[in-house]
């Protein structure tokens, strides 16, 4: 049987095929300059066709309303115990002024995730206080988009509280969240869970968190923390999951699915010592995450026409060259981020609208806002 080329993989997926897993390996394991010029040339085919030639890009503002959790991955430079001098947990008057900001500065989403922090509780249950933290915000700012709470965080309410993941997904639903981060996913493959966040959710309990949110009519994104320990076999079958997850939501008629996939690579400078030793670096490698990037395009775009650079992780600039790489929107403001800072990211924690935009342009690429599930905003 002969052996099927990088242009054969490539020809197939411009004329609308599926890449297999195996066809993904040999794209991602390409170290050939023109091959790999091809690999982004066909992702660039595909962006346009799948999501047109615009940037878009979304207003928000990011608030990570405690650092104090209860786990410990180990890649994760963010998290303290409680008493640690840096330690910290947002009270609702706080967390309402950001909100407020957010805003002022013309904000369409708030972007909330926190550390699992078992004191968030009130009258000793975990759910009532999540409620209470969405109430706050759309009582006062009713057309705000909640995009909140990872599957880890609701597989953290429903333990403790002894509650299903429907049970969980239903209440955040009614109290006014409008879709759910597809964040603790790192990979997506249990070899790899095991030794970069062992307490965290295993493989299967994400997928059906995820699953059980599209179902119950929540929106998700999708993410992939590369650039560690996983194999190029491992990140496609992260990507082969996220494909089938998509499918599912698709062929079962749900009402809700995957909306954007995000690539982010692994920012090490301030991660626990074992893990950085293990990696050998501290910043991302630009040209992997361009890759991982491009053939993301090619195995997933046909179901998830959504992809977005970090430009935390990257910088900016390493943003903007993703975006032909296969990549049709930006991201959002965040106004400020701590997680990845914390691990020592340099992209920086807030960009303003017309950084954005400029940068966009100077692709000579159109640029448009839109809201969280990507709706394109009309300017007033």
């Amino acid at each position: 049987m002969p052996t099927i080329t990088v242009d054969d993989i490539l020809e197939r997926a411009l004329i609308g095929y599926d890449l297999s897993p195996s066809e993904g390996v040999v794209l991602l394991k390409q170290t050939d300059p023109e091959a790999i010029a091809n690999i982004r040339v066909t992702a660039d085919k595909l962006r346009q066709a799948q999501a047109g030639d615009p940037v878009t890009y979304v207003i928000n503002r990011n608030i990570n309303f405690t650092n104090i959790c209860e786990q410990h991955c180990s890649f994760c430079a963010f998290r303290r115990d409680d008493g640690d001098a840096d330690a910290y947990w947002l009270d609702q008057a706080q967390i309402l002024e950001k909100a407020t900001d957010g805003v002022r500065r013309g904000a369409t989403e708030i972007c909330m995730q926190g550390g699992l922090n078992p004191q968030a509780q009130i009258n000793g249950k975990s759910l009532p206080y999540y409620l209470k933290l969405v109430e706050t915000i759309k009582q006062e700012f009713p057309q705000l988009h909640l995009h909140a709470f990872s599957p880890q965080e609701v597989q953290f309410i429903a333990r403790l509280d002894g509650l299903s993941y429907a049970d969980v997904i239903a209440a955040l639903r009614d109290a006014g969240v409008g879709s759910m981060p597809g964040t603790a996913a790192e990979v997506l493959d249990d070899e790899v869970r095991r030794i970069l966040c062992p307490e965290k959710i295993d493989t299967a309990t994400w997928l059906e968190i995820v699953s059980t949110a599209h179902k119950l009519g929540l929106h998700t994104t999708s993410t992939m923390l590369s650039g560690h320990i996983e194999t190029l076999s491992q990140q496609i079958g992260h990507l082969e999951k996220l494909r089938s997850l998509q499918q599912t939501a698709i062929n079962q008629g749900y009402p809700a699915r995957i909306t954007e996939f995000i690539v982010l690579p692994f920012v090490g400078q301030e991660a626990p010592k074992s893990l950085r030793r293990r990696v050998g670096r501290d910043q991302p490698v630009l040209a992997d995450a361009l890759l991982l990037g491009a053939v993301a395009r090619i195995f997933l775009g046909n179901w998830i026409p959504n992809h977005q650079p970090s430009w935390v992780k990257l910088g900016l600039a390493g943003a903007i060259e993703a975006l032909v790489w296969g990549c049709n929107d930006i991201g959002g403001t965040l106004m400020e981020e701590h997680i990845t800072t914390m691990a020592g990211a340099v992209g920086g924690t807030c960009m303003e609208v017309e950084t954005l935009q400029n940068a966009i342009a100077s692709l000579g690429r159109p640029y448009h806002q839109r809201d969280t599930l990507y709706q394109r905003i009309e300017k007033r």
